[in-house]
């Protein structure tokens, strides 16, 4: 394998070696600081909208029982994320995208077409329906899909799998759904307050348990499919351009589909909520379910797999893979780090965790033609923060991969022969559970 890449080393050097400045639009500060001021703009608008919808009192009601879900929601897609953990910058510009410009975009285009079909059609009721059914789809899900498609362009490092898309994808929903929820609950409230309806007969309470309760998990639900779409998009190699561009768009089209029909359910007649939620939501959340824990096993063995080839010419040491490739290995050790090195140890382990599973990850995809031409140089990034926090590391994974190695069976030793002992390998004396020791070698030994 080469050592020196035939293409620049460092940023904004030109292969010849001639320093190549980017325009200021390419900066990144530039664009980092272009979008957070988008989405404040964002987040100050959607503000006042609902708050002039709700009033200052529904708002308020809105915010406290929307909330409610968002901590289960985002530590389900933290917890499918810990194979592989993402930047948490990834998660929160998801998220404040979803609750701030993917809603303002919802909120003014849905009323701008229903308005628009209503005098066109001189029928505000059947507009209102088209607007929940066929225009409400297809806007949110594009806006939602929208944050998906900028970390899959701009932080494509962080985008491998099918995971990272399912992540990015439920983290935006959330944040929609979030701010979507206070908006329902507190004009439920404000009906309410005008009615003088209170308890279980309320509309805040129907609002309540119709989108908290029984549908938290909808729109990211919907928003996944979009994501799926996007993750295996990114599996596939840059020659494979149809797929990359057929596989995001039927996602999407999917998740339009899905949201299309939950919104319809209401035009069924009196059961038509509870059928479609019981003949499509409820298996589809299954399937998808399945389909992520699957994923996150498979990204567990892909680790288990791929790793060893680094511990035999010494970047790892022989138990590392298996306890890299076992989540509760990965608990304990930094269980371990942090009783005997305190915060710091236990924060080194974690990001070692993280290293090796990246590496694991770009092996895999170098072996199968995706890896793209800075494999060499990723691969080299990715060993040297290894290396730097091996000290820590290194122990904690050890004892953590005695304590979930699989048993050793029982034996018994066969009668030895007359010259004596049976030769050292031979089954009558076991296999070291690891493998056999070697000396480790620094980072200017690695040759893989």
């Amino acid at each position: 394998m080469a050592t020196s890449p035939p293409y620049p080393t460092h940023p904004g050097e030109a292969p010849g070696g001639t320093p190549r400045h980017p325009h200021w639009w390419q900066r990144p500060g530039v664009r980092h600081g272009a979008l957070i001021t988008l989405l404040m703009l964002s987040g100050l608008v959607i503000l006042a909208l609902v708050r002039e919808q709700t009033g200052t009192r529904g708002f308020l009601v809105g915010l406290g029982l929307a909330v409610l879900p968002v901590p289960l929601l985002l530590a389900a897609f933290r917890w499918l994320d810990r194979v592989e953990p993402g930047p948490w910058r990834n998660l929160l510009f998801s998220f404040a995208w979803g609750a701030c410009a993917a809603a303002l975009i919802a909120i003014v285009a849905n009323s701008f077409a229903t308005q628009w079909i209503a005098r066109a059609t001189a029928d505000p009721t059947g507009a209102d329906t088209l607007g929940a059914t066929v225009i409400a789809p297809v806007v949110e899900e594009s806006a939602k899909a929208a944050a998906v498609l900028l970390v899959f362009l701009f932080r494509r490092r962080d985008f491998t799998g099918i995971l990272d898309g399912v992540v990015i994808a439920g983290v935006t929903a959330t944040g929609f759904a979030f701010t979507e929820n206070i908006l329902y609950l507190g004009t439920a409230f404000g009906t309410d307050q005008l009615t003088g309806d209170s308890g279980m007969a309320s509309v805040t309470a129907a609002t309540f348990f119709v989108r908290i309760v029984m549908s938290p998990f909808a729109h990211p639900l919907f928003t996944v499919l979009t994501g799926i779409g996007f993750g295996v998009a990114a599996l596939s190699t840059d020659r494979q351009r149809v797929r990359r561009v057929l596989l995001p768009s039927g996602g999407l089209l999917l998740a339009m589909g899905m949201h299309a029909l939950w919104n319809g359910s209401t035009t069924l007649g009196e059961y038509g909520f509870i059928a479609v939620y019981a003949a499509f939501m409820v298996p589809a959340f299954g399937l998808l379910t399945w389909l992520v824990v699957w994923t996150r096993r498979r990204e567990l063995r892909t680790v288990r797999a791929e790793l060893p080839v680094y511990a035999v010419v010494g970047w790892l040491t022989p138990a590392e893979p298996f306890a890299l490739g076992s989540m509760r290995a990965r608990r304990l050790a930094r269980r371990y780090a942090r009783r005997y090195g305190g915060k710091r140890a236990a924060r080194a382990v974690a990001q070692y965790e993280a290293y090796a599973t990246s590496l694991a990850f770009l092996r895999h995809r170098g072996r199968r033609g995706r890896a793209g031409p800075e494999f060499v140089t990723r691969e080299r990034e990715l060993l040297l923060e290894l290396w730097h926090r091996r000290g820590a590391a290194r122990p904690a994974l050890d004892h953590a991969a005695r304590l979930t190695a699989p048993p050793v069976p029982y034996a018994p030793r066969p009668a030895h022969r007359a010259y004596g002992h049976p030769p050292y390998g031979h089954p009558a004396h076991g296999r070291p559970p690891y493998g056999h020791p070697y000396p480790a070698h620094g980072p200017g030994a690695h040759r893989a």
